[in-house]
């Protein structure tokens, strides 16, 4: 063999082996240590930092579905992962490792700081917030079936965290303890879509979850199938009388409209706040199960994350805060709802606040005044109404904690998840899944493996590598004119 064509051969050689190399290194990690205290063992923490993070990055929570660890539930979110490759932001992925589903039943799990899984999933982004020096007005959450119902109770129990959260196939915050079995991990009242309140009994809640929360509601978005026979659809709907409420919105969208997309065709519904902002979408899929595919790029530019740098989308002009009006008076429940500035005061009259509401309970609407006849926190409805406007009918004002009676998760335990890829419960919908399965899969794949190995891409030393290596061999050329297959190939040429 000439020496000529030993040159070109290692050449060859050099740049198939750098062809092979992976276009970036990133991948998902497991932390080990991420600072939990007094939360239940069983929570996992992995994240997913890109080559290239953005300065003070965005993060975004990913949490999975019923019997789906990090590993499957990773594989489902493939664009979102690639966009924060693009974008730089970054991923947390918690896991209950070991479990079906979240806690998303019981009390500890439904009171800020009340030591169960929602807290721990703070204590994650508190985590990353500080290691990464992340941008601590632009996190949001997601999820799917559990990962939904995970999502829309972070909303309601931590929203001084949280930008926005997008769910898919869940249930309102609050609904799951409403006949919550911790052995099966599942609530059949909820998920047959047998628990129904008022928009403002949602509302309230919400707010008695984190009584002593005083800022802005955050942006909601909803997906559900009208043929889930896992979750029923229903809870779409008190999904909505639940978030327009904690939103301060009327019932009737500001507008609707239809769209097609990949997935499904969907009924959209958008609410804005009042500087024009869309702060609650719902998107009905006609006909769509409960395992259906994330609307991936809608739900990346809800939360602005379609693009690098920038700031969160919703505007702060004049957005209202959180807090539902009552029918026939405005203003915030008693003690333990939002401040009074919460309620959009009802058309017709000044409106009054609750009665009761010392302290928590907040000053009265704007053109309102306040009640006097209550008493203690969350107290009852006055007697007789003040000047501006009727009282509101219905009896007592229910501003105090939430209501939620579920004892605590007994760690660990739970049914095992079934085989195969969105599996349905065992009975037909609304029924308890069977004991050997727990509640229902969900997106689940086990396609690959993550890599937990970290480590940086040697993908960019690799055109530098080229070129020196292209300027040896120019050299070699350029020393040996004479060399008969050079002369050949100049011919040739």
């Amino acid at each position: 063999m000439t020496r000529e064509k030993k040159h070109a051969l290692a050449f060859a050689t050099i740049v198939g082996l750098f062809g092979a190399a992976p276009a970036h290194a990133a991948s998902v990690t497991k932390v080990n240590s991420w600072g939990a205290s007094g939360v239940p063992n069983y929570l996992t923490m992995y994240i997913y930092v890109p080559d290239q993070v953005a300065s003070n990055p965005p993060i975004l929570v990913g949490c999975h579905s019923c019997g789906t660890p990090v590993d499957g539930y990773k594989n489902s979110i493939k664009k979102i992962l690639a966009a924060a490759d693009a974008n730089g932001f970054i991923v947390i992925l918690p896991e209950a490792t070991g479990r079906n589903c979240w806690d998303v039943g019981t009390t500890k799990s439904l009171t800020h700081d009340g030591g169960g899984d929602t807290q721990g999933v703070a204590q994650m982004v508190k985590y990353a917030l500080n290691q990464y020096q992340g941008d601590p007005n632009r996190v949001y959450i997601m999820g799917g079936s559990s990962g939904a119902m995970m999502t829309q109770a972070m909303i309601a129990v931590y929203p001084e965290l949280f930008k926005a959260g997008s769910a898919r196939a869940g249930v309102p915050a609050g609904c799951w303890a409403d006949g919550f079995d911790q052995g099966q991990q599942w609530s059949n009242n909820c998920a047959g879509g047998r628990t129904t309140k008022t928009a403002m009994e949602w509302g309230d809640l919400v707010r008695g979850m984190n009584p002593g929360y005083t800022g802005p509601r955050r942006r909601m978005q909803l997906f559900h199938g009208t043929a889930d026979g896992t979750i029923d659809y229903n809870n779409m709907k008190e999904a909505i009388k639940e978030w327009t409420n904690v939103l301060g919105l009327p019932e009737m969208p500001t507008s609707t409209d239809t769209s097609k997309t990949s997935i499904g065709d969907y009924d959209r519904q958008f609410w804005k706040n009042a500087c024009g902002s869309t702060v609650l979408e719902a998107w009905s899929a006609k006909g769509g199960s409960h395992s259906m595919a994330y609307e991936e790029e809608s739900i990346l530019a809800f939360f602005g994350l379609d693009k690098a740098g920038g700031t969160d989308p919703e505007c702060t002009g004049n957005a209202p805060p959180g807090g539902g009006a009552g029918a026939g008076g405005g203003g915030a429940s008693g003690g333990g709802g939002s401040t009074g500035i919460g309620g959009t005061p009802a058309a017709g009259g000044g409106g009054t606040t609750s009665a009761g509401g010392s302290g928590l309970g907040g000053s009265p609407p704007t053109g309102g005044t306040t009640a006097t006849s209550g008493s203690g926190s969350g107290g009852t409805q006055p007697t007789a109404p003040t000047s501006g406007g009727a009282v509101s009918t219905g009896g007592t004002s229910s501003g105090g904690s939430a209501p939620i009676a579920a004892p605590p998760v007994a760690g660990g335990s739970g049914g095992k998840p079934s085989s195969g890829s969105g599996g349905q419960p065992a009975t037909p919908p609304g029924g308890a899944p069977g004991a050997a399965m727990g509640a229902p899969m969900d997106n689940a794949s086990d396609e690959g493996g993550c890599s937990v190995t970290p480590g940086r891409s040697t993908a960019g030393r690799a055109p530098v590598a080229l070129a020196a290596l292209g300027l040896a061999l120019l050299g070699l050329r350029r020393k040996r004119p004479n060399f008969p297959a050079q002369r050949n190939r100049a011919t040739r040429a």
